[in-house]
């Protein structure tokens, strides 16, 4: 067919095929094309991915103080500026996002987005309560062949992630039986910040406070961390965040979670330091009951936080110097792990390990590489797949927000992931929090 009536052919067809720079012909997604994205929260976190969305047409900035977008509109000029995400959102040219803002709004800009048909990477956590995790998920499932979705659980672009799954589900330690995390972080707070100071100039702070419902006064306390790592300012109150466990803890439970191949809980179950109504737990552990899969029986999983620790595998291995790590039993062997290495520690008289059959190196899980990257890949190519999409990162987030509801309630609690608490009215309250009059979460 000549060029021409091939064209001529296409637009009656309505093939909606776009011509590139190279002068190929592709869909809109084709990975020659470049994406539109805006970058919600341009500071702190968000300069991380300057370098990564640079080959891509950025054409928004968000965020609500002027000097954190000062280096952003330096990197992208052409692109336009908002503090407000709820108008950046808006803008009809955006076809993916990337969300680096407060813990607290997570869920909101990723479920509005999603509702526009936008591709999203969003940074950890997915979500801070039970509700909000289980409405972004519910958004993403209709949507998943079409929408590429990343929490920023970044490490698990580590190798030691799939080897140590693979190691666990070939038989490495036997029939598993638990798995624990745990996260040594330690910042204890009094309670919320008294008012201090005054609003500097080009920090919109009804906008950071955004859905919270408390209008908590000023303090330059909240803003006096590093830009990376501002977070550990504010995300252990209750209303800003879910301390160690959405922060530390996304990514050491993903450790677990990935090896473990888990769904949702049917029961929660914690304790800890007694509660403060202000500030979540610094020293917590909680416990969780799985069912059966295809190829492990039911399993139970704990988390470990802020000084909390599982028993020691053996006399010679001392996990207390592994601060944020994950331990697998089976009934051949324990497992202990931190983000980059394992450890296999074979239990029977002889050990011998005779009944496990490493994987082939042809056989082995392919490598995440650049987790920033396969996003982007994944929004031009719907077949492909992300590490940490936003089915596997709720469920995970949804059961440490179980834990927490649990410690708070100080009770065992049953829970199924369509109904809810079975078993306790005080605890199927807590599943969800109020927000600030005219902020809703499924705009």
């Amino acid at each position: 067919m000549k060029r021409r009536t091939f064209l001529k052919s296409a637009i009656a067809t309505g093939a909606g095929l776009s011509i590139l720079p190279t002068g190929a012909l592709a869909g809109k997604n084709s990975p020659g094309n470049k994406l539109n994205i805006a970058l919600i929260g341009a500071g702190g976190r968000g300069g991380a991915h300057y370098n990564s969305i640079a080959d891509e047409n950025v054409v928004a900035l968000c965020d609500v103080w002027d000097k954190n977008m000062v280096d952003a509109a330096k990197r992208f000029p052409k692109a336009k500026t908002y503090h407000d995400w709820r108008k950046c959102l808006e803008q009809k040219d955006i076809d993916a996002v990337v969300i680096c803002t407060t813990d607290f709004t997570h869920a909101f800009i990723a479920n509005w987005a999603l509702n526009r048909d936008m591709h999203v990477y969003l940074e950890k956590p997915l979500a801070i309560t039970v509700e909000e995790a289980r409405v972004v998920r519910a958004s993403w499932l209709p949507k998943k062949t079409k929408l590429a979705t990343q929490v920023g659980m970044q490490r698990h672009s580590h190798d030691n992630f799939n080897r140590l799954a693979e190691m666990i589900r070939d038989g490495a330690i036997g029939e598993l039986k638990t798995a624990v995390a745990w996260g040594n972080r330690q910042i204890p707070k009094p309670g919320y910040l008294p008012a201090a100071g005054s609003i500097p100039e080009g920090l919109h702070y009804d906008l950071w406070l955004g859905p919270v419902k408390t209008d908590h006064p000023y303090n330059p306390e909240y803003f006096s961390g590093r830009p990376e790592a501002n977070c550990l300012q504010w995300n252990m109150y209750w209303d800003f965040g879910i301390g160690q466990i959405g922060d530390m803890g996304s990514h050491t439970m993903d450790l677990l979670w990935n090896a473990v191949d888990c769904a949702l809980p049917t029961s929660a179950e914690a304790k800890g330091e007694p509660f403060n109504p202000d500030v979540t737990p610094v020293n917590a552990e909680m416990r969780f009951e799985h069912p059966a899969n295809s190829w492990r029986g039911p399993i139970s999983l704990s988390w470990y936080q802020g000084g909390a620790m599982p028993n020691q595998p053996s006399s010679y291995v001392d996990i207390n110097k592994i601060g944020h790590g994950a331990m697998f039993k089976g009934t051949e062997g324990i497992i202990v792990a931190d983000f980059g290495s394992r450890v296999l520690i074979p239990l029977g008289k002889d050990g011998s390990l005779s009944y496990y059959k490493p994987r082939k190196p042809e056989e082995l899980l392919p490598s995440v590489g650049h987790f920033q990257k396969q996003w982007l890949n994944a929004c031009k190519d719907p077949s492909r797949k992300t590490a940490c999409d936003f089915e596997y990162s709720a469920n995970m987030i949804e059961q440490m927000c179980l834990g927490l509801v649990a410690y708070r309630v100080g009770k065992k609690i049953e829970y199924d992931g369509k109904a809810g608490v079975t078993n306790n009215n005080e605890a199927n309250a807590l599943l969800k929090r109020e927000y600030r009059a005219g902020w809703t979460l499924n705009g």
